[in-house]
């Protein structure tokens, strides 16, 4: 088993201002002539961490991570300024991406994203594939309506009922009116954008959680902690309840039909056998569409990225692109 490259700092930091009244917060790490890479993080809302950089070899990359609007270090947040939400899009976020490599003066970067990140990345790609050297994705998502149907209106109660239990109290406890459908992304929104603190706060609690303890093959007691902390939540929930209310700002099926603006780009393809918030299918499907991709089905690992086998495979991946 593998372990990922050491910590390390930052060598330059920044706000870049793309509109909207959003500025988003970047960095840069490694090594400042060597190959870019960007990193996009997950959730959508869940903002990068110091981990990330640990994925790169800093030696040869120049390593680019921000936050996405609304989350981690980029402002406004969505736990404070939900209005804003309104500039908060995929399409948004995949022009920021070329905002942000114009600004930063680089031709083309390898992009590496994982679950949401792979949605963004697919979006990125199949829009600019000339700026893409290569494109690295982990825990395959693409919005579509079987896979937001899975987790969060009831299929996954089948192998989670406990969690799931929980993960329906705030809606319970509400006035909210549910048909034989369910429709919880659509009541949970409402409960999210309640101006009410004793309401939206144990929402975005609840929803935050759910995800936290569905991410690992084995519970990560850090990793609820880390989730459940309000501020974080809030805004992790809003956006994400946000963009799955609408499908991401995509046609259904969109990225997987897509992928054909992906050929001659250099791809890796990695997913947990036993990932339970995206699971393989859209791995597999996408994998079908775009064979040219190296394709990793991990035989023992859940969703997140540092798992054992997922964290080796994704390893494998950015040292096997870190020349030119």
């Amino acid at each position: 088993m593998r372990t990922a490259y050491p910590e390390i700092d930052p060598y330059e930091i920044g706000f870049l201002p793309v509109g909207d009244g959003h500025e988003l917060y970047w960095e840069a790490s490694g090594n400042p002539h060597g190959k870019p890479v960007v990193f996009l993080h997950g959730g959508p809302g869940a903002g990068s961490s110091p981990a990330h950089r640990r994925l790169f070899d800093p030696a040869l990359y120049r390593i680019i991570l921000f936050d996405q609007r609304g989350c981690g270090l980029s402002l406004p947040h969505a736990s404070t300024s939900p209005e804003h939400l309104a500039t908060n899009t995929t399409w948004h976020l995949v022009a920021d991406i070329e905002t942000l490599r114009e600004h930063l003066g680089i031709e083309r970067w390898q992009v590496f994203g994982g679950s949401w990140g792979s949605t963004l990345g697919l979006a990125y790609a199949q829009t600019h594939p000339e700026r893409v050297s290569e494109l690295v994705l982990r825990g395959i998502f693409t919005l579509r309506k079987v896979e937001l149907d899975w987790f969060y209106e009831g299929a996954a109660r089948l192998i989670l009922p406990d969690l799931w239990q929980k993960f329906l109290e705030p809606v319970l406890a509400s006035d909210e009116t549910l048909d034989d459908r369910g429709h919880f992304i659509r009541a949970y929104h409402r409960l999210l954008t309640n101006p009410d603190p004793g309401i939206h706060g144990p929402a975005a609690v609840a929803w935050s959680a759910w995800e936290s303890q569905a991410i690992t093959l084995l519970p990560r007691p850090d990793l609820l902690e880390n989730y459940s902390e309000p501020g974080y939540a809030l805004a992790f929930a809003r956006i994400e309840n946000h963009y799955f209310l609408n499908g991401g700002w995509l046609e259904e099926g969109q990225l997987i039909a897509g992928a054909s603006a992906l050929k001659g780009i250099p791809g890796a393809i990695i997913q947990g056998r036993y990932d339970l918030c995206t699971p393989a299918l859209t791995a597999w499907d996408l994998h079908q569409a775009w064979p040219e991709a190296e394709f990793t089905m991990v035989p023992d690992a859940g969703h997140a990225f540092d798992e054992p086998g997922i964290l080796d495979a994704l390893l494998d991946a950015t040292d096997r692109f870190a020349r030119p």
